[in-house]
């Protein structure tokens, strides 16, 4: 089995290789697109299920919306068209004919939707409107990576309608943390959370809300937005309501995602320079037993005990018995250790002998001899063990990433030679922020909710400025 690059000396390949070789996508026959196969798609299925959950807990039902939107559709809101019209993919003709207006493959939904509710709300008492869709989007990518950016991808989109601005802003916000939850419960994965800038929010929206990541390369990754619309959307597609006294007003507007990037992020989180390491809550298999079968011998006992293993395990976690008899214990110990199984469970001859197996971490690889009839109750406490050491690893790393800068100077000294998440002093002006990204390529990723004061801006000089987290990011 061919190695993969070390994180320390080629950490661009080493993603390319975990994904490819552990088998979770590959490069599609048209550029910057992708093939999901099983075992990546299996960890999207995790999430979904997760995430799903989630959105219902809090008063969302799905629906699904048509892949092609009107081109008509996307020039009725001016910042919208303007943010996406570089990334559209276009349809002129159809059954053989010019089509009498172009269509676009969508790149987000919200102007097909604004169509649609405009006939489903007319009164207050239709609103809210808490929907979700699970879909593809294509945006036209000029440089692509697998999952984190391809010119088609998966993801979800929420879009809700509301009587009320404060209704909506609430909305916003709680779904954001409904994706921080997530990124670190289930991801194990710390961010940060807070509102982007007008420059780096969505196009169309009033706020964008943000959740933001920190990969082993000490780059940031947005996870996760969420954006408070305002009315643009129903001005744009005059969708008003009878509010309770009886006036006519525009509707209040939410969109929120994420997408299969995450599966990108989770790969560049945990992973080590042996394969992927998956947070059990996510892994499609969390307990893998290997018997240690010999060649041209009975095995039957062997494979009798692994099975019998499996057993009360099966109706707990997702466990699986490696009982392929044509390639060795080590080529299989290798293949789960590159596709990140939390739990590899050992069981050969001697092993019989002694009424044990040996129980090997994936996250350590630390092998421990446990009694075969204490196997159930160690997987038990080892799985939650396991997720929690992996966020806490995460969370040291990116503590460990936050650094404050003071001067210009020290920002780009600091950025250049350790990255990560740089706290320096910005004024508020657009101005200074173009700057920072034209010269440096980092970004603000959020402001948070709470922002420490500073006396004046590294830029400028002017003040009040307060800190903000810059970082070069994917």
């Amino acid at each position: 089995m061919a190695k993969i690059a070390r994180r320390d000396q080629d950490y661009s390949q080493w993603y390319v290789d975990i994904v490819t070789r552990a088998e979770m996508a590959d490069y599609a026959p048209v550029k910057g697109c992708m093939v999901i196969r099983p075992w990546g798609y299996a960890i999207w299925e995790r999430m979904q299920r997760a995430l799903d959950d989630m959105f219902k807990a809090t008063g969302h039902q799905n629906a699904y919306f048509p892949l092609l939107i009107p081109q008509s559709f996307l020039q009725k809101e001016a910042e919208h068209v303007e943010g996406f019209a570089p990334e559209c993919a276009v349809v002129t003709r159809g059954g053989g004919k010019e089509l009498e207006e172009p269509l676009v493959i969508r790149p987000t939904s919200e102007t097909i939707i604004w169509a649609m509710y405009k006939k489903w709300i007319q009164s207050w008492r239709d609103l809210p409107l808490l929907y979700n869709q699970w879909a593809n989007v294509v945006r036209w990518e000029m440089r692509t990576r697998l999952f984190l950016r391809t010119t088609e991808f998966l993801w979800q989109e929420g879009h809700t309608a509301h009587a009320t601005a404060g209704e909506a802003v609430e909305e916003a916000e709680r779904m954001l943390g409904v994706y921080k939850r997530f990124v670190e419960d289930w991801m194990a994965m710390p961010v940060l959370t807070g509102k982007k800038t007008d420059a780096e929010k969505f196009a169309g929206a009033v706020t964008t809300y943000s959740v933001e990541a920190l990969m082993q390369d000490n780059r940031a990754l947005q996870a996760g937005t969420s954006h408070y619309l305002g009315q643009n959307f129903a001005r744009a597609f005059d969708v008003q309501f009878q509010n309770r006294a009886g006036e006519l007003e525009y509707v209040y507007a939410t969109s929120w995602g994420v997408s299969s990037r995450l599966v990108g992020a989770l790969v560049m989180s945990h992973s080590d320079d042996a394969g992927l390491v998956l947070p059990p809550k996510l892994a499609p298999l969390e307990v893998v037993i290997v018997p240690i079968l010999k060649a041209d011998a009975d095995n039957s006992a062997i494979l009798t005990a692994a099975a019998r293993l499996a057993e009360p395990l099966q109706d707990h976690v997702r466990v699986k018995v490696d009982d392929r008899d044509n390639v060795s214990p080590g080529w299989k110990f290798n293949e789960w250790e590159l596709k990140g199984v939390p739990i590899r469970i050992e069981i050969g001859p001697k092993d019989l002998e002694k009424g044990q197996v040996v129980v090997v971490r994936r996250d350590t690889r630390e092998k421990t001899p446990v009694p075969q009839g204490e196997v159930p109750v160690h997987v038990a406490d080892l799985l939650p063990e396991m997720q929690q050491a992996l966020y806490d690893r995460a969370k040291e790393r990116l503590e460990a990433g936050c650094r404050p800068a003071d001067t210009y100077d020290d920002f780009k000294k600091i950025l250049e030679e350790q990255g990560g998440f740089v706290y320096a002093p910005w004024c508020g002006n657009a101005e200074c922020e173009a700057r920072v990204q034209e010269e440096t390529k980092a970004t603000i990723r959020c402001i948070p909710d709470e922002v420490e004061a500073a006396g004046a801006c590294m830029i400028c000089g002017n003040g009040p400025a307060q800190r903000v987290p810059f970082a070069k990011a994917y």
